[in-house]
């Protein structure tokens, strides 16, 4: 059974920094698979905000570039997304998601990834 779940969220004073986990387990193939991290504001979509691809490429939603580093370590099956600078408007639930194994490249559309974790909650105060 695949699961992946989420840690690291909680509460913070705009200015500040948190770093939110994913654990993957039953992944097969999970040095192999595209990773991203998601979004959701209450009343908004789930947005797309980091990917990190199986040769290591990277890309951020312009808003979140400069503040937020996604990362993964294939030894342990774990997904990172370090966030930095956090602002008001970052408060949501955070997701990581993973895509079939040895797909070409992440893409930014949620329908395309297969797997999803339960999400962590980032509350930022200004």
């Amino acid at each position: 059974q695949v699961q992946l779940v989420e840690s690291g969220g909680g509460s913070v004073q705009a200015g500040g920094s948190l770093r939110v986990s994913c654990a993957g387990s039953g992944l097969r193939y999970y040095s192999s698979r595209c990773m991203g991290w998601f979004r959701q504001a209450p009343g908004k979509e789930r947005e797309w905000v980091a990917g990190i691809e199986r040769d290591g490429t990277i890309s951020y939603e312009d808003s979140v570039k400069g503040r937020f580093t996604i990362s993964r370590d294939n030894s342990k099956n774990t997904l990172y997304l370090q966030m930095s600078s956090l602002k008001p408007e970052d408060t949501a639930m955070y997701y990581c998601a993973a895509r079939s194994a040895f797909v070409r490249s992440c893409t930014t559309l949620k329908s395309d990834y297969d797997y999803w974790g339960q999400g962590t909650q980032v509350t930022v105060s200004s």
